[in-house]
Parts: structure tokens; C-alpha cells; sequence
């Protein structure tokens, strides 16, 4: 009887245990979902360092972007915004290049540079610059914008300051930043032929300043320092040891009619030089990616260590083919003299046409393939839809109306002006300044 009633009491309180598992069940599995249900969508903005969010897209890449974006649609862009030669290779050094895949030179190369290309080098420097450096002074690099970036990481701490003549190349302010430190402009004008004067550099020095960057010949003007305007900044940086001079010279082999001279040439100074070359522009090796710097010792081993941790060697190929290149004395180059020729010519024809548009004040560059005009005489003027109050502003406005694509001023620390490149053919180089100019004619 007992056992009957167990029984039955079993069977009445059977469904409260079966809802109160189920209702459990749900609970815990409930819990569960909570636990691990998907996160929020990650930010991925917030991932990213301060040190990259703080850099800027380079505006001669991004005017590169935007042409081409047009010229998908169908659009007849005539691109003056790239910074390369229009150039082909040499032979010689296409073909040293194809005997050293032959011949299977595929393997690491020493971080610094392979040997006997770090010797020709150095004598390079005492052929053309009469600048003595021993091999163990030099540092090839995957081109020279990391021959630059190499001594900015061995020298720069946060806060360091690293003095930059405007107009400058797009990239040196950046580059000072990734490093650390902080960019310190010194203005100039076309008045001035875009160079500093000595008593602007001095001004500019104080106890933080670690170093001073620019190039001769300059990208984006073209000016060229003689040996006298050196020998005036030299005599300032004599007084001030404590300042690194970065030699951008990666343009020595394009200028017309005069001897190339480099701030390395004072005894004063030459121990505190940072030179940086490399064969992209005077060879027309922009994809090949070499470069290479010559400095003091200390500072070569410095950037020899940091090399190593990041990218080790430039490739074994383009080495090769760098070493015919550096062997090659580019007077007695049909190509390069031919080369040479046709950009002056460019230069010529380009300094003529821009001379007479309203409005336009053109530069006679000494060197590179760039002209740097003033057009701030546009600035406020409208053509009824768009008004252009900047050097951007002109140049959204000319790729718009006119399909032409220029890099603004302001990338370069000069926003009165826009970069013109004559790395193309005659034929577009008039077609391009005649748009321009029916463009430029109908802002009033």
C-alpha cells in the first residue's frame, strides 16, 4: 500500500519536474547566450596606432588615385601629378640584371648592400662629387625614401625637432613624425627662387633642433643650390654641431647647365652629413627600389642594425642591375644625355606656355622635372559654381574642368602654388596648358 502511494505521489509531481527541467534548461541556455553572445562590432579605427593615424596619404599619390578614378569612366585625363621619368631602363642595366637571374644571384644579401656594389659607390661619390667615403659608410636601401627613414629612426627622439625648407618633398614631414619628431617649416617664395637664406636658418635653430632635410635639386620646384648658397647655410650649421643635415640628392644627374654641388663639400659640416641618393630618377629605375645614403660611421652602423630587424637587404637583382648603373658615367650614356635633352626641352616649352596665362607666375627650375608656378592671383575667384580659395581647391577644379591632374601647393608647405610635371611628351604638355588655361579663363 505503502509503495502504491509512493507511486502515485511520483506520478502527480512528474510534470512540475519535467517544466521545472525545461524551464532550467532555458534559463541556463538563456545565461549561456548572455555570456557568449557576439561582441559589439569592433571599431577597427580604434586598432590602428596614433603614430599612423597621424600621417597624411601622400597628395601625389592621392592625385594619382583620383585621375585614375576618372579615367575608368571613360574620361581623357592628362596625368602631370607623377614624379617618375617617362624613361625606360637603360639596356646595360636591364641586361645586368637578367645575367645576375642567370646566373642565380637569388640568395640574402648582406643587410648593408652587397660589396662590390657598396665600393662602387664610393667611388661614384669621388668621381662625380669628389666626396671621399669608405664602402663600410654606405647603406643600399629598398630605395631612398628608406635610406631617409633609416638614420630618422637612429637619430630621432620624441620631440626632436628637424628643420624643413618649404617648398619640400611631400613625404619629409611625415616622415619626421613617424620617427617621433616634429617638423619645424621654413617658408620661401618663388621671389626667392624657393631657397632659404642663412639668416631664415638661424632663426629657425634652437636646442631641440636634431636636424635639417632638404634636396638639391628640389622636388617640387626645381631650384638648385650653387656652391655659394651652401657655403652660407654650411657657415651657419658650423656653429651648431648638434645638427644632422639630410642631403636629399636623389636628382643629381637631371640639371641643366650646371656642375652639381653637395653640402658634404665643407669640411665643416661633412661629418655631420646624411647623403642620400639612389638610381630611380637620374637612371629612370624608379621600380627597381634602390637607394642609398652615406654617412658617418656611427650613424651608417646604426642604420645597418635597424635595417636588418626590418627588411634586411634590397633584392639581390636590383642590385645587380644598380651596379651597372653606378658604373655608368652618365656623360658618356646616350641615354641618360638623350633623357636629359628632352627635359630641358620640356622645361623650356612648359615655362613658355604657362608665361602667358593670366594670373600665372612660373619658375625656371635648374634641375628635376617640375615647375612650381604661384597661382595664388585665383584665390576667391569663382566661376559662378566652385570659388578656389586654396592651391587644392585650383587643383579639384582643374581635374574637374579641365581633366588635368596637378598636385597642390600645400603638400609641399606652399599653398600659393601647384606642381606641374613635365615627365611626358610634348604633345600632352601642350594639350594639358591649353585646357588649363580655358579653365583658368573662366574664374572672374
Amino acid at each position: 500500500m505503502a509503495s502504491m502511494s509512493v507511486f502515485f505521489t511520483w506520478l502527480i509531481l512528474l510534470p512540475k519536474t519535467f517544466a521545472l527541467f525545461f524551464i532550467s534548461h532555458k534559463l541556463a541556455s538563456f545565461c549561456l547566450h548572455l555570456h557568449f553572445k557576439t561582441p559589439n562590432k569592433v571599431d577597427h579605427q580604434q586598432l590602428l596606432s596614433n603614430r599612423v593615424k597621424s600621417l597624411s596619404e601622400s597628395a601625389t599619390l592621392e592625385m594619382t588615385r583620383k585621375s585614375r578614378e576618372l579615367r575608368d569612366k571613360g574620361v581623357d585625363v592628362i596625368t602631370l601629378s607623377i614624379g617618375e621619368p617617362d624613361f625606360n631602363t637603360p639596356e646595360a642595366v636591364k641586361q645586368a640584371a637578367i645575367q645576375a637571374i642567370e646566373d642565380n644571384q637569388s640568395h640574402y644579401p648582406p643587410v648593408p648592400g652587397i660589396m662590390e656594389l657598396r665600393k662602387a659607390i664610393s667611388a661614384k661619390l669621388l668621381r662625380d662629387n669628389a666626396l671621399k667615403y669608405n664602402p663600410s659608410q654606405i647603406i643600399v636601401s629598398n630605395g631612398a625614401k628608406q635610406s631617409i627613414m633609416n638614420a630618422m629612426f637612429a637619430l630621432l627622439d620624441e620631440g626632436d625637432e628637424v628643420i624643413i625648407p618649404a617648398p619640400y618633398w611631400v613625404s619629409y614631414p611625415e616622415m619626421v613624425k613617424l620617427a617621433g619628431g616634429s617638423p619645424v617649416v621654413i617658408p620661401s617664395t618663388v621671389e626667392q627662387d624657393f631657397k632659404i637664406l642663412p639668416e631664415q636658418l638661424e632663426a629657425a635653430i634652437t636646442h631641440r633642433t636634431k636636424a635639417f632635410i632638404f634636396s638639391s635639386p628640389c622636388n617640387p620646384s626645381g631650384s638648385v643650390y650653387s656652391q655659394v648658397e651652401l657655403a652660407g647655410l654650411a657657415k651657419v650649421f658650423a656653429r651648431y654641431p648638434q645638427v644632422m643635415i639630410f642631403s636629399d640628392e636623389i636628382y643629381e644627374y637631371i640639371q641643366f647647365g650646371q656642375k652639381h654641388e653637395s653640402i658634404a663639400f665643407f669640411e665643416d659640416v661633412f661629418d655631420r652629413v646624411i647623403l642620400i641618393n639612389g638610381l630611380s630618377k637620374g637612371f629612370a629605375m624608379t621600380g627597381w627600389r634602390v637607394g642609398y645614403m652615406a654617412a658617418p660611421q656611427w650613424l651608417a652602423d646604426a642604420c645597418n642594425t635597424i635595417q636588418g630587424q626590418y627588411t634586411s637587404g634590397s633584392s639581390t637583382i636590383s642590385q645587380a642591375a644598380a651596379l651597372q648603373a653606378v658604373l655608368t658615367d652618365p656623360k658618356n650614356s646616350p641615354e641618360i644625355q638623350d633623357m636629359l635633352k628632352q627635359f630641358e626641352n620640356r622645361r623650356n616649352l612648359l615655362f613658355s606656355l604657362l608665361s602667358t596665362i593670366e594670373g600665372v607666375v612660373p619658375n625656371m627650375p635648374q634641375g628635376a622635372f617640375y615647375m612650381f608656378p604661384d597661382i595664388s592671383w585665383y584665390f576667391g575667384k569663382t566661376d559662378g559654381n566652385v570659388t578656389i580659395r586654396n592651391s587644392y581647391d585650383l587643383c579639384l577644379y582643374l581635374l574637374a574642368e579641365a581633366h588635368v591632374a596637378l598636385v597642390s601647393g600645400d603638400a609641399f608647405g606652399c599653398d600659393d602654388c601647384i606642381r606641374f610635371s613635365y615627365a611626358t611628351s610634348t604633345e600632352l604638355i601642350e594639350e594639358a596648358v591649353r585646357r588649363v588655361a580655358v579653365a583658368l579663363h573662366r574664374l572672374h
